[in-house]
């Protein structure tokens, strides 16, 4: 028994610590050692930036705990002074950033927004102009549009949609420097979602309502369309690339210079860049050949070509597996309603506009349940997707059983889970192996699982409040036990309750992690669409 649990915990701490945290560029700082002289270019001097960040309130309220405090002063390239205080553990607890040319104050930061500074709510920090209230704001409404049913109103679709589009709240008040109120916002949604799924993966019922009751169906394509053009086009013109964008690109030319992904000296500006698993950089080898990367953090076009093309294979996959699920023109309305869904969801936009890694999972994962009547179809794309990052590993459980009905071929139906397991094991073999280092696979271990597993993140509840350690590790274990447990039940499901389930690990997982960020909805969020959809009745009934 005590073997169980013990896996069931490695199972919950493996999975919820491999979800890398975004971050922003770092700056190249240089320590100021005269005081009454400013440096070259500078006007003010150490001594007076100095007095004037120790005025500040940040700085007044931590000398009070910390009285002995003394500044470390450095200058920046964009012609600003920066000074730190550190108590007596070298922690730094209070930071001052000042402009040379007027001697103001223009930031001061204590607490996690100190190490964090993506939690200081630099505007256009992730996404850019997709945050914009007159952008995010239109994309809710025409997400929301072709599945408004009027005769309907209490329609609970509606409210499932609202509640996906309610990370909104969360994310305004992260915009706007407010962690202590994103953070525990989050986690009202994210369980009702789990709810949702466990009760969408547990019962089988059709819907009469139909899937989209008043609109065309050119409707939609035409607007998908219009919407996929507008998005590649947004993402060229007004993109960023935050660091996980920039790791890939980072790791795809050491692999074309036949260099090492894992292990130290990955980048100076990206040190731990080598936190993800080899796809990840190996997608961005043909776009980083095609547009050489220059040696810095400039424009990254390789970056913006890897983000695009993992949005397309997931509207592909997404119109894909709408025809898997239903024939005929049934399912060419579920494939249009789901690529729609995903072009519409604002952020789908998000992770495309910050040019992340993660819509690479969430491809992975979309065509995973396209195959998810094959086990070797469903087992190598699992295997893709956690060689991509490793949490969807926390899937294997659920998707060891493939749905009832329909051929069986090979051994039979005993042989599926072998089938599945053996593809899985067999891709990420041959994924990982040819990029096994020096120090073997515990130095891989080490540089992904346990480097994330070690980071401490204001951007949870288990990372922003005094949580005891036990109650969190029983949160993970029970994420890993909901996973093994829906391996045996329900006893009979077909391929939408396994879509459903897949989401509900994924939501539990989700909110036990240490760190959490709006980059992640993208993981779940098909998935959520395909559960929601799929049993609506998607054409009238004959009269």
């Amino acid at each position: 028994m005590a073997s169980r649990f013990g896996g069931l915990a490695l199972l919950a701490l493996i999975s919820s610590s491999l979800i890398a945290a975004p971050a922003l560029a770092a700056e190249d700082l240089q320590i100021v050692d005269e005081p009454d002289k400013p440096p070259k270019g500078f006007v003010q001097t150490r001594a007076a930036v100095e007095q004037t960040a120790r005025r500040t309130e940040a700085v007044q309220g931590q000398l009070l705990e910390h009285p002995r405090m003394s500044p470390t002063t450095y200058t920046t390239e964009n012609q600003r002074w920066h000074v730190s205080w550190f108590n007596k553990r070298d922690k730094e607890v209070a930071q001052v950033i000042v402009d040379d040319a007027s001697g103001r104050v223009v930031e001061q930061w204590t607490g996690p927004q100190v190490a964090w500074k993506m939690a200081r709510g630099y505007p256009g920090a992730f996404g850019r102009s997709i945050n914009l209230p007159w952008v995010w704001l239109p994309l809710c409404l025409v997400f929301l549009v072709p599945f408004i049913d009027f005769r309907n109103p209490r329609r609970l679709l509606h409210l499932d949609l609202l509640v996906l589009l309610s990370f909104t709240i969360s994310h305004t008040f992260f915009d706007a420097a407010n962690i202590a109120a994103s953070v525990p916002l989050v986690y009202p949604v994210l369980l009702y979602l789990l709810a949702r799924m466990l009760w969408e993966g547990w019962r089988r019922r059709e819907r009469a309502t139909r899937l989209i009751p008043h609109l065309r169906l050119w409707v939609v394509v035409a607007a998908t369309a219009l919407l996929i053009v507008g998005r590649i086009v947004l993402n060229v013109l007004d993109g960023n690339v935050i660091d996980v964008g920039y790791a890939g690109v980072i790791g795809a030319e050491r692999i074309v210079a036949g260099e090492g992904i894992y292990g130290d000296g990955f980048h100076e500006e990206v040190g731990n860049g080598d936190t993800y698993g080899p796809l990840t950089y190996l997608t961005y080898v043909p776009f980083e050949r095609l547009f050489p990367w220059g040696g810095e953090w400039d424009g990254l076009p390789a970056a913006h070509g890897a983000a695009i093309a993992f949005d397309l294979l997931a509207l592909a996959g997404l119109f894909v597996l709408g025809t898997r699920f239903a024939r005929g023109p049934p399912g060419r309305e579920l494939g249009v309603a789901l690529a729609f869904a995903w072009a519409a969801y604002p952020y789908s936009s998000f992770s495309l506009m910050s040019n992340a890694n993660d819509t690479l999972v969430a491809a992975a994962l979309i065509w995973t349940m396209a195959l998810v009547a094959s086990p070797v179809g469903r087992g190598a794309m699992l295997g893709l997707a956690a060689a991509a990052k490793f949490a969807p590993l926390i899937l294997a459980p659920v998707l060891l059983r493939g749905p009832d009905g329909g051929r069986r071929r090979f051994l039979g139906r005993a042989a599926s889970p072998v089938l599945f397991v053996a593809a899985l094991a067999i891709v990420i073999a041959l994924l990982f192996v040819p990029f096994v280092p020096d120090g073997g696979v515990r130095e891989i271990f080490e540089r992904t699982i346990v480097y994330q597993a070690d980071r401490n993140s204001p951007f949870s509840v288990w990372g922003s409040y005094d949580i005891a350690d036990w109650l969190h590790r029983a949160a993970q274990v029970a994420a890993a036990a909901l996973a093994v447990a829906l391996a045996v039940f329900p006893r009979k499901r077909d391929a939408t309750q396994i879509v459903a389930l897949s989401a509900a690990v994924l939501l539990a997982l989700q909110l036990t992690v240490d760190h959490w960020f709006y980059l992640y909805v993208v993981w779940f969020a098909p998935l959520v669409f395909v559960a929601l959809f799929a049993r609506h009745q998607l054409r009238p009934a004959p009269p």
